[in-house]
């Protein structure tokens, strides 16, 4: 894929994330208001409805902060092509930003390595977004294209062979 196309998927799980962010901002408005609403305050020293209430609150906010960085790394993600070393031959190393395309047995998939937004599916599902902290995203990092990997994923291991790096 040209830097173009990568660009393309670099905005289209722009929008996913964004998408998500104002999901997760309205349930913290809603979550704070549930917390302060006068019908939360407590009746007896049992009724934990607004501490209740204000946990999700405050869990709501770190993942809305969470969602905002995510967003901004997403957005400055490079779409360059990978450098490949001209001194040995071998092609373009996986990276941050690389679209990978992995066999395994009779399967091809196109892989998008970004730092967010693993389990997406992009281009109408023909990619499929891993960050470096999953199984697959992390074997895949530095191999180059012929180079094989051992993935370990529910206790099961598989084999996958990095056909491209782009």
């Amino acid at each position: 894929m040209r830097p173009l196309e990568k660009a393309s998927l670099r905005d289209e799980l722009a929008r996913v994330l964004a998408a998500d962010l104002a999901v997760r901002e309205s349930a913290h408005r809603a979550a704070v208001l549930g917390a302060t609403h006068e019908e939360a305050k407590p009746e007896n020293d049992k009724d934990t409805r607004a501490l209740e209430q204000s946990y999700l609150a405050r869990g709501e906010a770190q993942r809305v902060e969470e969602l905002r960085l995510a967003l901004a790394e997403v957005r400055t993600l490079p779409v360059t092509p990978p450098a490949g070393r001209a001194d040995d031959g071998l092609g373009p190393a996986c990276a941050l930003g690389s679209l990978v395309t992995v066999e395994e047995g009779e399967e091809t998939r196109v892989l998008w390595v970004a730092p967010h937004g693993g389990g997406a599916r992009l281009a109408g599902g023909r990619v499929q977004v891993v960050t470096p902290r999953s199984p697959l995203g992390r074997a895949v990092l530095g191999k180059r294209a012929g180079d094989e990997c051992e993935v370990v994923v529910a206790g099961r291991t598989r084999h996958v062979l990095v056909a491209r790096v782009e």
